[in-house]
This record gives C-alpha cells, structure tokens and sequence, in this order.
C-alpha cells in the first residue's frame, strides 16, 4: 500500500468491480431507510453541493442552529441510522486497524457539480481513531493538504474501488474534492461519486 504522506494509506482498487455492485446495491436499500438530504452550514444556513445519509449507530449532520454534530437519529425522519454495511466495515477492520469499531459511516452523494471545501473531521471526541474512505462511481479530484490549513495541498485522482486512510499524523489534514471527473461511474446509471466515511466518534473505553 503506497503512502502519500506520513498517515496517508491510497490502495487503489481495494474493492473488486463484484464488491464495488454489491455495495452500490448495499446502499440503495440504505438510502430507502435514511433518505438523503442536504446538510446545511451553520449561521449561513448555505447548503452544502454534496447530499448525504449515515449508517451505524451515530450520523453527522449539520444545521444553521446547531452546527455541526453526530447523533443517532435521521434530522427528517428522526429514525435511527440503518447498520453500516459488512464491506465497510471490512474496509475498517483491514486498513483502519483501529481497537474499537466505527460508529458512523457518512454517505456523501456527489453530483457532477458538487464539490467539497478543504476542511479538517474533528467533530468527534476521538481524533486518534482513523478516517477510512471508500470511493465508487465516478472519479474526482481529491486534495489533501497539512494540519495547517495554509499548508500546502496535493491533488491526486480517486477512482472507484480506492481506498484512502487519514491515521496518525495525518489524521486532521485538511483535505477536500475539487471537482467530479467526466467518464464512466460504474454501477451508478445516473452518473455520480459515493465517498464512504467510516468514523470513531466517541473515545473506547
């Protein structure tokens, strides 16, 4: 497993095209349990380009009153987060290497213009936990930056089926997407980028 930068893992094609459908599919009965909807910034109240659901027992959302958080319930329909799927949770197990399990599992919809800002995942108490993400569909441009947030970037390209880890020292990079990639988005008819955010948000015992 190449690393970009000291706690930055890239395993491209960590899920097989079969993996990567049986996911998409995964997903879709996720999306019937938690629809997506679209986070909003605080104060501004400014819509995120991104839609987005959760699975597991802990969901990030974001409103103009309450800001940023997690909590254990969809902010529409107030039902609990359906579970995370058995892939994910692999994903976890095999490149998070962490002692406790994830708690939350952000499900980012990205159309073919949205895109998300450089900022660092610090909203949960246990910032020594990993961040593991997983990309299906179309491809982006992904920026990764320092723990500064005027620290230089790099930008690579994420494909379907890659894998990217933020442990370590990298853990609060800023990083963000600049742009979705024209071409194909496998398993996705109607085109887009899924990113999968696996998360520890409390401290284990």
């Amino acid at each position: 497993m190449p690393e970009i930068l000291p706690g930055v893992v890239y395993t491209p094609g960590y899920l097989a095209p079969a993996e990567q459908e049986a996911l998409v599919a995964e997903l879709r009965e996720v999306v019937r349990a938690a629809p997506l909807f679209t986070p909003v910034m605080p104060r501004t109240g400014k819509p995120f380009s991104v839609r987005m659901t959760n699975c597991g027992s802990l969901g990030w959302v974001s409103d103009r009153e309450r800001g940023y958080r997690y909590q254990p319930s969809h902010p529409e329909t107030a039902a609990p987060w359906p579970p995370i799927p058995a892939l994910a949770l692999r994903a976890w197990e095999e490149l998070g290497r962490y002692v406790a399990p994830p708690e939350a599992c952000l499900v980012n919809f990205y159309d073919a213009s949205a895109r998300m800002g450089l900022h660092q995942d610090r909203d949960g108490a246990d910032v020594a936990a990993p961040l593991v993400s997983l990309s299906l569909g179309a491809s982006c441009l992904f920026r990764l930056g320092g723990v500064e947030r005027g620290a230089p970037t790099r930008s690579f390209k994420l494909h379907a089926g890659d894998a990217l880890v933020l442990a370590g020292p990298a853990r609060l990079a800023f990083h963000g997407v600049d742009r979705i990639l024209p071409g194909p988005a496998p398993f996705l008819p109607q085109g887009g980028r899924i990113n999968l955010t696996l998360r520890r948000v409390t401290k284990p015992d």
